[in-house]
Order: C-alpha cells, then structure tokens, then sequence
C-alpha cells in the first residue's frame, strides 16, 4: 500500500518515504509513526497507541514522543506552529489532518525538468550560503507575477547586506521561476546550503506571505511562516520574512544586524510598483525594452521625487542607450542621464542599488571613471553579496586598465549569480579586460560569448572585429565589423574616446587600431 499526499508518497511495502521522487532519510521508529498517523487519519491517535505500535509498550519518555513527532513533521516539511499535516490534539494524541490518495499500485514519479548546465560543482562557500527562489504568485492574475518577483527581491536584498552571508544574486535565482525544482538539486547547482522558496496571494488590499528555509545537504525544512497583513504594511511583512530567515540561520545573530537588513525601497507603493515593472524590463537589454523602461522609471520618481534606485535605474538606461548606440539626440540625453544619476547619488548615499547604477552611468556619461568606481566600492561596502556592484565595478576597472582586478571583480559576480541570464555584461567584461591586456584571441572568445546572449550588444561586436584584425584574422575582422556598421552606422575610429571612457591613451589607441584594420572608417 502506498499513500500519496502533496509532493510525498510513502510507501508501506518497502518502508520508504519519497519527496519528488526523491528518498527522504528518516528513523525506523519515525516512519512506523508516520505509518500509523496516515493509516488512522480518521482519528485521533492516543499517546497509549502510539507506544504500543512505535515502541512495543515500552515506557519512553514525554520528551521522546516530543522529539519524534517534531521529526515527522520535518521530514514532511510541516512545523508545530503550521500543523499542517500532523494535528497535536490536546491531551488526547495527535491526527494526520492532510489530504491523502491511498494507492495499492506503485506510484509513477515524474521526470524532474531540465536543469540548466553549470561548468562544475560549486564548493559551498565558507560562510552560510542562501538562495531565495522565486515566490509562486497564487492571485489567479499573470500580470501579478511582477508583485511577487518585486517581494523576493527586497528579501535578497535584505539578507545580501549581512556581510556573514553568501547570497546568490536574483538573477540566477529567477532562471528557476515556474520550474517544479528539487531544493537539493538546486543547492548543488548553485553551490549554497539554504535555499527559501515561497508563495505570495494578494487579493485586492490584502495579502499573504509564505516561507520556508530548506537545508539543501539534508533536506530538512528548517523553518516555515506565514505572514499576512494589508499593503500598506508590505514593507514591514518583508522585513518580517528576511528577519526570519536570518534568525534560522543565525540564532545567535544579534538583534542589532538584523535591524540593518530593513530597508525599505520608498514608502510611495505606486511608486515601487512602477519600478518594479520597470526593473522587469530593463533586464531584457533591447532598445524596445529600454524605451519602456525608462518611461516606467520616470512615472516612479514622478510619484516619488526621493525614489534613489528609480533615479539610477533611469539613469542606467540613458547609459544603456549611448553605449549601443540608440540616442536621437545625444548631447541632451546625455545632460539628461548625467543629472538623473547625480540625483540618485545625492538621494541614494546609503543605497547600493542607486550607488551601483548611478555610478556606472556617470563614468560612461561624463567620463568620470575614477568617481564612478568611488561609487560602486561604496555600494559594494554597504551590500557585498550585490553581483552588479561587482561585475560593474570590474568593467569599470578594465576601463581604467586595472585588468588584473577587473577579472578578479568580474569572477567573482558569476560566482555570485552563477546562472545569470544577463551574463552577457560579465562577458563583455572578461572581454575588454583581456583585450586592453592584450590577449586577442581570448578578448575574441568573450565577446563572442556575449553577442551570443545579447546579439543587439555594439562593444561586443566591436571587440570581437577588433580582436580578429590584431590576431591576424583580417578577413574575418571585415565580416564582423558589417554587423558593428548594422548596429551604429554612425561608429567611428575618431569617435572611439566619446563612445566608451577608455583611460589609458595607448589602451585607446590598440582599439583603434583594430577596429582601423578591420576596416572602420575614420
């Protein structure tokens, strides 16, 4: 006989209890408990029959029976605050409360998805290590899926500004979003030992929060809440999660660092509603998607003047906008995108995420590399485990011919998001150190790498045509530099220096000379 409920079967016949398919280690006398809670469901089970089937009347003590319920319940993933599946009835025993499909022939498990591909297995880091996947939204409404990715982030920020702790960046977390995922599997995949998975209903004024933190190496569920309240408080109900979150990791963490992961974004709710959808769409890097973006930042900072992140955001997008050469008229967008992100640095001083953007947009906007990598350091000093601090901060760097440091940065933003589906920047990154290092071939491979995940990007094709000129691939140089020319037709060897703020004049003089010998006119 075999007993199916949720995501579990446990199977009579061959002892055995199955999570996804996969075996759930437990104790002898656990699953002869468990047996005899599912096999009298219809009942409450005395404290007298339980010692009388687990422990062959022998007499054990409260405690025991205490501790081998509380197993139960976490090799099921329930909790005795929840009780959701296992009931304590007061003074008379307990009953297994969940919704059970009794089957006498062997249940099918289905093949677990695809899972995406990583180079090797990831040593889990030194310091607790947590990824937070993608809340399921249960509104019964798609267009909501932006509301419940917008709580997940704020939550991985919260627990990304506590320097003890290794936190895997949204982005990677996200390619598992509308996936059926293993936790196990995912720790491995990601190389970290916590992962929290949830769900958010919002319904009108109203909603509900659920969490629970899962031990990737064991399996066990270590923790489980929920929280519901009105909009008005999501903020707060945020805060709540992450702090939870943290005092199961850290029971010993004191009070006083779990303050400082309370952030809230701005207190206008329109506002952030805004950014968010904003945020959903610049991620996605085409000029299509840039132009809506940017409309969306704009309506957040006009709902709220003081919306640091949604000044850099809009900013970024400016930036964005010069360096593929997508701007009508440069000199006013430029002003523009320079302004917006002095704003967000001004309004932002304690804001990573406005720190990072504003200051990566100033550097290419004005120049002003030495100054924007003052601000990404800073922001990387407020929320260390922020992969776009990194990744930026090491473009930055191959920038100002700091390639040594720039590759470090850049490695360790893919060990942070190590499935990132906007990798292309960390690869476009790789390239340009590797480049002004003067390794062609490998500058070549990069950009080859990040034209193939953003085939829209300009300085990936700039660099690749280049890189083949000074390998002696001349030909090969020419057919690219078509696809640069079908990108900018406005891209020229002279204009080099106003299109990306290279620093060092023999760096700029290198990529001149490639792009020349690949046939760029003056």
């Amino acid at each position: 006989m075999q007993f199916v409920f949720e995501d579990y079967v446990l199977d009579q016949q061959r002892r055995e209890l199955t999570w996804r398919g996969e075996v759930v280690t437990v104790g002898p006398q656990v699953f002869d408990l468990l047996l005899l809670l599912v096999s009298n469901r219809e009942r409450v089970v005395s404290k007298d029959e339980l010692l009388s089937a687990v422990w062959s009347g022998r007499i054990v003590s409260e405690s025991t029976i205490t501790s081998h319920i509380n197993a139960v319940r976490k090799a099921i993933g329930d909790t005795g605050e929840q009780q959701r599946l296992v009931r304590t009835v007061p003074r008379k025993g307990y009953r297994f409360v969940g919704e059970i499909i009794p089957c006498d022939s062997p249940v099918n498990t289905p093949e677990a998805p695809a899972k995406p591909e990583v180079a090797a297995t990831l040593v889990l880091p030194e310091k607790p290590s947590i990824t937070v996947l993608p809340f399921q939204n249960l509104s019964g409404d798609p267009e909501q899926d932006y509301f419940a990715d917008g709580i997940v982030e704020d939550i991985i920020t919260a627990l990304s500004r506590l320097r003890w702790l290794f936190v895997i960046a949204r982005n990677s977390s996200f390619t598992y979003k509308g996936r059926a995922v293993d936790a196990r599997g995912v720790g491995q995949e990601l190389g970290v030992r916590y992962v929290l998975e949830g769900s958010v209903r919002k319904c009108g004024n109203k909603i509900r929060i659920t969490g629970q933190l899962i031990d990737t190496c064991s399996g066990t569920h270590l923790w489980a809440e929920r929280f519901e309240g009105l909009l008005d408080d999501i903020f707060e109900l945020q805060d709540q999660v992450a702090e939870s979150v943290v005092g199961a990791i850290a029971p010993q963490l004191e009070r006083a660092e779990i303050e400082r992961a309370k952030r809230k974004p701005t207190d206008s709710l329109d506002a952030y509603d805004y950014y968010l959808r904003g945020t959903a769409k610049l991620h996605i890097g085409t000029r299509e998607a840039i132009e809506q973006s940017l409309a969306l930042f704009y309506r957040a900072i006009e709902l709220d003047p003081e919306f640091a992140s949604a000044y850099g955001m809009a900013a970024w997008c400016h930036f964005w906008r010069k360096l593929n050469g997508w701007m009508t008229d440069r000199p006013r967008e430029i002003a523009e995108g320079a302004r917006l992100a002095r704003m967000g640095v001004e309004l932002g001083r304690d804001d990573a995420v406005a720190l990072t953007r504003c200051g990566h947009a100033l550097a290419h906007l004005t120049g002003d590399v030495d100054g924007g990598i003052a601000f990404l350091d800073r922001a990387r000093l407020l929320n260390p485990n922020l992969a776009p601090a990194w990744f930026l901060g090491g473009i930055l760097r191959a920038l100002r011919g700091e390639t040594d440091a720039a590759i470090a940065n850049l490695e360790h933003a893919v060990r942070l998001s190590p499935l990132d589906p906007e990798m292309f920047r960390m690869q476009v990154g790789m390239a340009l150190a590797h480049f002004f290092a003067g390794r062609f071939e490998l500058s070549a491979s990069w950009a080859e790498k990040a034209q193939g995940n953003l085939p829209s990007l300009l300085v990936a094709a700039a660099l690749i045509a280049a890189s083949q000129a000074l390998s002696g691939r001349t030909d090969k140089a020419g057919q690219t530099l078509e696809r640069v020319r079908q990108l900018d037709p406005t891209l020229r060897v002279s204009s080099l220096s106003a299109w990306l703020p290279i620093q060092r004049p023999e760096d700029v003089a290198r990529f001149a000379e490639g792009l020349r010998l690949a046939g760029l006119p003056e």
